[in-house]
């Protein structure tokens, strides 16, 4: 399992345990190439050494609850204004945990400026 605090902007293939700590932010966008309208929210999760802010699209970010656990699986990060983020793309998954998990809100890695990776060109 990953934890928050050893996360960097070339993350990938990462399972995670996390807490729901805060909805942050819900809004239409509109993807270019296709010109469909899509609904995404950022969650703002966490676990003991930090948090992280979650990215979600349309139907699953009416899945999570707010101060439950999360098991996610192959998720990975991405940079956003400068800013990481969790993202369970296409083949990522997130289930519901039994797991106990506390959010260290101290330590919200999301808040520290990081510089985009390069884009690589097919």
């Amino acid at each position: 399992m990953t934890k928050i605090e050893e996360l960097t902007p070339r993350s990938r293939g990462l399972d995670m345990t996390v807490r729901v700590v805060e909805k942050l932010d819900e809004r239409e966008v509109t993807v270019r190439s296709s010109g469909r309208q899509h609904r995404v929210a950022e969650f703002l999760i966490g676990d003991e050494t930090g948090t992280i802010i979650l990215s979600l699209w349309d139907d699953a970010i009416d899945q999570v609850e707010l101060d439950k656990t999360y098991a996610l699986k192959n998720v990975y990060v991405n940079t956003f204004r400068n800013s990481m983020r969790v993202n369970t793309g296409k083949y990522g998954s997130m289930e519901s945990s039994e797991e106990t998990v506390e959010a260290n809100t101290e330590n919200n890695v999301s808040e520290k400026f990081v510089e985009a990776p390069p884009r690589r060109n097919f």
